[in-house]
């Protein structure tokens, strides 16, 4: 594999370096991904690989349980045992570009694990600019069970870990000494939002502002999976309560669109920027 790569950009701005075939260990997951992802004034808002965690790779989609494969990186949490070093790691290969511009691209990409393709995914992206200081990255996957039986996609709290359900969407942040405030349009803090639907949920460090938003129904019945002490991240919940099945042919689309802004954003700010970003 190759370190092969493509910059996305806002008005001409560079805002995002996309990995299409990053070199990475098998223990890793290896998937492509986005960092740095920069706001307009160009603070970076992703990490790679931190020390606490490097298996997070900046933005991206990533399942720690697909039929038993893990495609989030690391170990595996099983039931009864804890997290466990297996060797059942999976790989999004990218296969294709249908659409390749500055400011987006659609992605074909298979998702192997044992020898074998079990999902099928169509990956857009799209950048856009909302004011001098915020821009909106759309991010859209469609994933296809490939396979002749029904495939069912898990997590953690699935596998007996309570509070754990993350899989899907995920956004490692960037790590400040200060945690960031987290807050929706009418909660605050990790524990009035960890785990809860909400149409948007907001990120803010020392100097920006992530705001994340559901643009569909189906996303938006996705509870949010938020973390700030041990490490700031934010992704939805694919599986939060129970498995998801994929019946073979099936397949199943989820679109999340961030606000990416300079400055500390208020609640007033950030849903006008929601409204902005997403269309109806």
């Amino acid at each position: 594999m190759n370190e092969e790569s493509l910059v996305l950009r806002v008005a001409g701005r560079p805002v995002g370096r996309y990995f299409t075939r990053p070199a990475l260990p098998a223990r890793l997951s290896p998937r492509p991904y986005l960092h740095p992802v920069t706001t307009l004034a160009g603070t970076a808002v992703t990490e790679l690989s931190p020390a606490d965690h490097v298996h997070h790779l900046g933005v991206g989609v990533a399942v720690p349980d697909v039929e038993g494969h893990n495609f989030w990186g690391g170990r595996t949490y099983v039931r009864d045992r804890g997290p466990t070093e297996l060797d059942n790691h999976g790989a999004q290969r990218h296969t294709a570009f249908q659409l390749r511009d500055p400011d987006g691209f659609v992605e074909e990409l298979r998702w192997v694990a044992a020898g074998g393709e079990l999902l099928r995914e169509r990956r857009t992206v799209a950048t856009t600019a909302l004011t001098g200081s915020a821009w909106a990255l759309d991010f859209t996957f469609s994933l296809t069970n490939t396979t002749r039986g029904t495939l069912t996609i898990g997590s953690p709290a699935t596998n007996g870990r309570p509070g754990a359900a993350y899989g899907g969407f995920f956004w490692r942040a960037r790590k400040e000494a200060e945690t960031p405030r987290v807050f929706t349009a009418d909660a605050e803090d990790v524990t009035a939002v960890h785990g809860r639907r909400a149409d948007w949920l907001a990120l803010a460090g020392a100097t920006w502002t992530l705001v994340f938003a559901g643009a569909t129904a189906a996303t938006r019945q996705d509870p949010w999976f938020v973390r700030t002490a041990e490490y700031p991240g934010v992704g939805s919940s694919l599986a939060h309560e129970e498995r998801l099945p994929v019946a073979a042919g099936d397949t199943f689309v989820r679109r999340i669109v961030t606000v990416v802004a300079d400055g500390r954003l208020d609640r007033a700010e950030a849903a006008a920027l929601v409204r902005k970003a997403v269309s109806p």
